[in-house]
């Protein structure tokens, strides 16, 4: 399937997209969650370099580990992109921040493709600063061969069987997901004493934790050097793919639904070149060669619909039923500021 999707690329096939003019090359900067493109890795589409042979426009690509690690280098001015990849969550803070640009849809024609149930969420009610990407939900990923039995709930991360052999997430969001998932908690709570609760819960964890992991947590899973792990449902099966031992759950207290979505943030300095590559990663062959790689769901209706979309029955990614879940919102300044304060006092433990 990748290699016909590249076969037909190679032939030039533009899709109307426009090459910049002459003089100086332009040049975009793109950031976007590590592997969460495709990069021609096992044959499969090389993306960004496709964007730049049918626009003529060159792409400096960086990557980010967790939300808030972006928000860093946008509120630290020391960065400047043209297009970012966050989340929810982030992407509503960041419109109350006036930290977005309004898009023009003038210029992104392909949003067509963007599922009516994926449209003007409630993140950004309206649509106007973000086109979806991917959507998906967190699990417990786990070693079938590391633990006594099928984990069901949150609490395995909490098993005292597992010290040393359980990882979590690097993100305070996520990891405070977890423990509030466990407690029966509302991940959007403004109730101080909820997230106290929660970060208490995460202390009594911490003698248990291996280490807090963003990207890392592929070589830790797929190695074998640890039994238990929450994380995004498409890496999962990323990391199946190469070791087949480990197995996914959505623990029964509920988990968190997210969307990421395509962004450009105040202030970029190419406009036209950015709403192109949205518009771009929007057209049906890229879209599916991203989403046959990276392995998220996708609001994509010609990937959904596509022949060719091989995970399009994937019970992870598509479940029958769906369980119970939360999506993360932007919280109050206080209660953000809350949650640091109590997330470096967890990591010291």
């Amino acid at each position: 399937m990748k290699k016909l999707i590249a076969f037909f690329l190679a032939l030039g096939m533009s899709f109307g997209l426009c090459a910049c003019g002459g003089g100086k090359q332009q040049t975009i900067n793109v950031c976007n969650w590590g592997e969460y493109i495709s990069d021609g890795a096992d044959g499969g589409l090389r993306v960004v370099q496709e964007f730049e042979k049918r626009t003529g426009i060159k792409v400096n690509y960086t990557t980010f580990d967790t939300n808030e690690s972006l928000y860093a280098k946008l509120s630290g001015g020391g960065a400047s992109y043209d297009v970012i990849i966050p989340s929810d969550y982030m992407i509503q803070r960041l419109i109350a921040e006036d930290g977005l640009e309004t898009l023009d849809y003038g210029k992104i024609p392909n949003a067509k493709y963007i599922m009516e149930e994926y449209r003007d969420l409630y993140y950004d009610p309206q649509g106007t600063h973000s086109v979806p990407y991917t959507i998906g939900m967190v699990g417990l990923i786990y070693n079938k061969t590391l633990v006594a039995e099928p984990p069901a709930s949150w609490g395995a991360l909490w098993d005292p069987r597992y010290q040393g052999q359980m990882l979590q997430f690097q993100s305070p969001r996520d990891a405070f997901g977890t423990a509030q998932y466990l407690l029966g908690l509302n991940v959007n709570s403004t109730d101080e004493a909820e997230w106290r609760a929660a970060a208490e819960k995460l202390k009594e964890q911490a003698p248990l934790v291996q280490s807090y992991v963003a990207d890392e947590i592929y070589n830790i899973m797929e190695g074998a050097n640890a039994a238990l792990a929450p994380y995004y449902a498409g890496d999962y099966l990323m990391m199946h793919d190469n070791n087949s031992d480990l197995a996914f759950v959505y623990p029964e207290e509920g988990t968190n639904f997210f969307y990421d979505a395509m962004c450009i943030p105040k202030g970029a300095r190419n406009l036209d070149a950015a709403h192109q590559f949205i518009n771009f990663m929007l057209e049906p062959d890229i879209a599916l060669a991203n989403a046959e790689v990276i392995m998220y769901a996708s609001p994509h209706s010609a990937v959904r619909e596509s022949p060719d979309y091989t995970l399009k029955d994937n019970p992870v990614l598509y479940p029958e039923t769906l369980p119970k879940v939360q999506c993360f919102e932007n919280l109050p300044q206080s209660i953000l500021g809350l949650m640091n304060t109590l997330w470096t006092e967890i990591k010291q433990k």
